[in-house]
């Protein structure tokens, strides 16, 4: 695949841009363990995709929480921020691509089934935030990945048409959305999705472990 054949790069955030999977687990078994609930095994497979909104829905109702969606959000932005601002680092590659993008003045936009804040936190700790034209998260659209709102409405405020963008995903719900959308997509490597690798790697248009094999393809 061909970088250049491109007008505009799209990217996932959590598992694609930063590496935060480990942060959500953690999240996710503290949470429960203070409402006294055990983790079940697998869990997060079932929350791939889902907007920060849906998950909360998720919760509530999976766990008959008494706590409003809102509250249940709230508390999860708590819990995590300063892990955002401060512990989560950049995937393997990220910085120098992105610059290389940047050189070319190739438009770049992020659509991200995180929270707003958090997102924005964290690019802003890295100080990578410029380099994008657009940030929008699930919530702002009417549902999660797979469904592929969130990547047609990114391409919406960069100007560029669906089968013009190139999308970076790191879940099979992700990649399904871009596709979906009419979009390229190449699939980045997360271990927390390893028991989907096979058909993550099926779906994708390419599958890299990290960004250093494109650095050279945009150098041109």
């Amino acid at each position: 695949m061909n970088i250049h054949d491109f007008r505009a790069i799209i990217f996932d955030l959590d598992g694609t841009l930063i590496d935060s999977m480990w942060v959500w687990k953690q999240i996710d078994i503290d949470y429960l363990a203070k409402k006294q609930i055990d983790f079940p095994p697998k869990f997060q497979a079932d929350l791939d995709g889902m907007s920060f909104t849906e998950t909360a829905v998720y919760f509530k109702e999976h766990f008959q929480l008494e706590d409003s969606v809102e509250a249940i959000k709230q508390e999860w932005i708590d819990m995590s921020y300063q892990k955002y601002t401060e512990e989560v680092a950049l995937k393997e590659g990220v910085l120098p691509f992105l610059a290389s993008l940047a050189a070319r003045q190739i438009p770049m936009g992020i659509g991200t089934s995180s929270n707003r804040e958090l997102a924005e936190g964290v690019l802003s700790h890295h100080q990578i935030d410029q380099y994008f034209s657009t940030l929008r998260t699930s919530c702002e659209v009417k549902a999660g990945k797979p469904n592929p709102a969130i990547f047609l409405k990114v391409a919406e405020d960069l100007g560029v048409a669906p089968e013009h963008c190139l999308v970076f995903e790191d879940t099979l719900a992700g990649v399904e959305a871009a596709k979906r959308a009419g979009m390229a997509v190449i699939a980045i490597h997360e271990p927390a999705h390893d028991d989907r690798k096979a058909e993550i790697q099926a779906l994708a248009d390419d599958y890299l472990e990290n960004f250093h094999p494109l650095l050279n393809k945009t150098s041109k």
